[in-house]
């Protein structure tokens, strides 16, 4: 039985679908349709406008690779995960992208990276963003480990949580960190993201 070949749009344009299978066509069999669709440009960005678009901070500094410590704070599916991995991408090669999630690890997990990071700077001048998945997952004390990191500029923290900040993140980490409020896609943004998947 022949296998069919994989359509794209009738236009003939390359979506997000297509592009991922000419770089890895096993990609199509083993990840999820979610992955396979997540954004990794501000151009293939849907939704957060008010963040990203033409002027806006975080867009402006996403651009020009001058990444601040941030909280991204939202409601599940609004983006946080991709915008991170879209300002690592953006990045450069001197710089080295950690995800980590505060559901999964721990302090000394953390603490293990944290020196890492700072041995990579020290040694190799690499630039280290550390991506804490559901930050508000640590309670105020365990955000302490990671505040010096953030003072003396061994991290980037990109944080993201689905609780306000204000009362889900220790102040002073806070007070070093921009946040920027992200909103839940609309009727719009869902279809565009499903004419895309189709």
């Amino acid at each position: 039985m022949a296998k069919s070949k994989a359509r794209g749009p009738s236009s003939g344009d390359e979506t997000l679908f297509t592009a991922a299978m000419r770089q890895d066509p096993a990609m199509l069999r083993s990840s999820p349709l979610a992955d396979r669709m997540r954004p990794r440009s501000l151009d293939e960005l849907v939704g957060q406008g008010h963040l990203v678009g033409e002027g806006k901070l975080l867009g402006r500094a996403i651009a020009e690779a001058f990444i601040p410590s941030m909280i991204l704070w939202g409601p599940p599916g609004s983006g946080k995960t991709t915008i991170a991995r879209i300002v690592a991408e953006g990045s450069g090669r001197s710089t080295k992208f950690v995800p980590f999630s505060a559901v999964l690890g721990g302090v000394p997990e953390l603490r293990t990276i944290l020196e890492e990071a700072k041995r990579a700077r020290a040694y190799e001048g690499m630039r280290t963003i550390l991506f804490i998945d559901e930050i508000h997952r640590f309670n105020k004390a365990q955000q302490d480990a990671f505040l010096p990191y953030v003072e003396q500029g061994t991290v980037t923290l990109i944080g993201a949580t689905t609780e306000n900040p204000s009362f889900a993140v220790n102040a002073a980490l806070l007070s070093r960190c921009k946040v920027f409020h992200l909103e839940r896609l609309d009727d719009a943004d869902v279809a565009r993201l499903v004419r895309r998947a189709l």
